[in-house]
């Protein structure tokens, strides 16, 4: 049962990055996956289940281990096509040779001094303002939450995928959807957002 329902959950989660890759740019990853310190133990493993041409966020929040495990995913990520960006590190980024840097909306300011110096920014947003903030500072792309139900601690009453369509219809820059966000619910964003989750896509 474990194994049909972990098929089942595959072709779902296929079938919205098809929805994705039709109206998204095609430097950008369809996919994104976020690690958290707290909710996924294994970071790696989960990495080598995602499809070539995803996106990968790692979080470290200062883990003393950041350096180790941010060059282990980088090899991982050369190795399956996948793209990696380094959360609020831009230094790390750099070092390791990531795809890019992921910044909370708070550092915008500092994301728009590193405007050029990565092949991908991308911005966390909980506002339509803060997305257009995020295009000002010259992010590629704005993760946007939350859309659904979620675990994270610091998750917001979720605002439903029609909403988030709204939003998404009216930014200037590239929408991912973010919060609640599994095989289960992808198709309701997918034809107007592109795709972000955690505990989502974690093996069953």
């Amino acid at each position: 049962m474990g194994l049909k329902h972990q098929a089942a959950s595959a072709r779902k989660w296929r079938a919205a990055i098809r929805q994705v890759e039709r109206h998204f740019p095609a430097h950008l990853p369809p996919i994104l996956f976020l690690t958290d310190p707290k909710r996924v133990a294994d970071p790696a493993a989960v990495v080598r289940t995602l499809p070539p041409g995803s996106g990968v966020i790692y979080r470290h929040f200062g883990a003393p281990e950041r350096d180790t495990v941010a060059r282990q995913l980088r090899d991982i990520c050369s190795q399956c096509e996948i793209r990696l960006l380094i959360a609020s590190d831009p230094d790390l980024a750099a070092s390791v040779n990531a795809d890019g840097v992921h910044w909370p909306e708070a550092k915008l300011e500092e994301a728009q001094k590193r405007r050029g110096q990565f092949a991908l920014q991308t911005a966390s947003a909980h506002t339509p303002a803060a997305i257009r903030r995020a295009e000002i500072a010259g992010m590629d792309a704005v993760l946007f939450s939350a859309v659904f139900p979620s675990n994270s601690p610091s998750a917001s009453v979720p605002l439903g995928p029609q909403r988030l369509r709204e939003i998404a219809q009216r930014a200037d820059i590239p929408v991912y959807a973010l919060g609640g966000v599994t095989a289960e619910n992808a198709e309701q964003v997918a034809s107007h957002a592109g795709l972000a989750a955690i505990e989502g896509l974690l093996p069953s």
